[in-house]
């Protein structure tokens, strides 16, 4: 069996058994009605996430959860957190947007809603010097965070652009070898890879730590979104979301006033993501890489709709999803109900 064929079977065994520990209870009772007394959020160390880094911090979002207590968890990569999804073990999670395409195909549209937009940019692939244009790429080992997460489809979405030949098994024109993010910086630094596609912090990691050099800034490649694209966008459970609206539009509540706030005071919000990223990792990013990462990113609650059917088309043109209808994965009514009410403007799905 081919490994995306192991892959997805492996991923629809989760599936299926996730499904069932979500019908038999989870933070909703047990009848998938009554009132949730914990609502547990996932997101990933990573400044891309730095919405939920910010909020769980300021506790921001355990106060506007009110009486719903405020479990986390959190994840390297895209897949684990769909998978945590399907067992019932998150009822939200911060993520980018290939591994909730994968986990809305899985479920043929059943497991998750796309709620609101958290991130855009913030990721591209660092080389080690000496790697001075792309044409010096074939023959190189890069890395990336998880086989078909976000980063790791848009790499090869560009190696195929270039018309290389690439492989989940490390094969092909250059070497792609999915591993963790820290063990990417490790490995950067031993020289054991010539470079990887990553997201913030690992990418101003390996630029300012490491002394790397940014060779494809993904901004560059979303011309039609203008630059643009959907780094991190916040999902919830479908069965979640239908037997408890109240507590999610609550969630987005505390969501659109850490975006707010992390605009209007950017330092402030370096500091609180470095004391989070230390409390969860043991020790946080330097305040330059931090200062960096803040630079290539931007913050809105806006999915940015149009870009994650750019990034279902790559993960398609690489082999690592089968053709798939977006349509409905977006839930929007909620968060541009509050919009409206705070006098911001609508944002739009597909």
């Amino acid at each position: 069996m081919s490994l995306r064929k192991t892959v997805l079977s492996a991923a629809a065994t989760v599936l299926a058994i996730g499904m069932v520990a979500t019908a038999c209870g989870g933070s909703a009772d047990g009848d998938g009605g009554g009132d949730a007394d914990t609502l547990t959020l996932g997101y990933f160390p990573n400044i891309t996430h730095a919405p939920a880094l910010v909020g769980v911090e300021n506790g921001t979002f355990a106060e506007a959860l009110g009486d719903v207590a405020l479990d986390t968890q959190t994840f390297n990569a895209g897949p684990d957190a769909i998978n945590a999804l399907f067992a019932g073990e998150v009822d939200a999670t911060f993520i980018g947007p290939n591994p909730a395409i994968n986990g809305w195909s899985q479920s043929d549209g059943t497991a998750l809603r796309v709620i609101a937009g958290s991130t855009s940019r913030g990721a591209g692939l660092v080389v080690r010097p000496g790697i001075d244009s792309v044409d010096d790429l074939p023959g190189t080992t890069l890395s990336t965070p998880q086989l078909a997460n976000t980063q790791d489809v848009a790499l090869r979405w560009f190696a195929q652009e270039q018309g290389w030949d690439v492989d989940t098994e490390g094969g092909g024109d250059l070497s792609i070898i999915p591993q963790d993010n820290s063990d990417i910086i490790n490995a950067f630094e031993l020289g054991e890879i010539d470079g990887a596609w990553v997201p913030e912090p690992h990418l101003s990691r390996l630029l300012v730590e490491l002394d790397g050099e940014l060779l494809v800034d993904e901004t560059d490649l979303w011309e039609e979104t203008g630059g643009e694209f959907v780094t991190t966008h916040l999902i919830v459970s479908a069965e979640f979301l239908e037997a408890h609206p109240d507590v999610v539009e609550d969630l987005l509540r505390g969501h659109i006033e850490t975006v707010d706030w992390i605009n209007d005071n950017p330092e402030e919000a370096q500091a609180a993501a470095i004391a989070h990223l230390g409390s969860v990792s043991g020790s946080g990013p330097s305040p330059e890489v931090v200062a960096s990462a803040f630079e290539n990113t931007s913050f809105t609650v806006d999915p940015i709709a149009p870009s994650l059917r750019g990034g279902a088309e790559h993960a398609e043109g690489v082999g690592l999803l089968e053709p798939v209808d977006l349509e409905g994965i977006y839930a929007l009514d909620p968060l541009n109900k509050l919009l409206s009410e705070g006098g911001g403007e609508a944002v739009a799905g597909l």
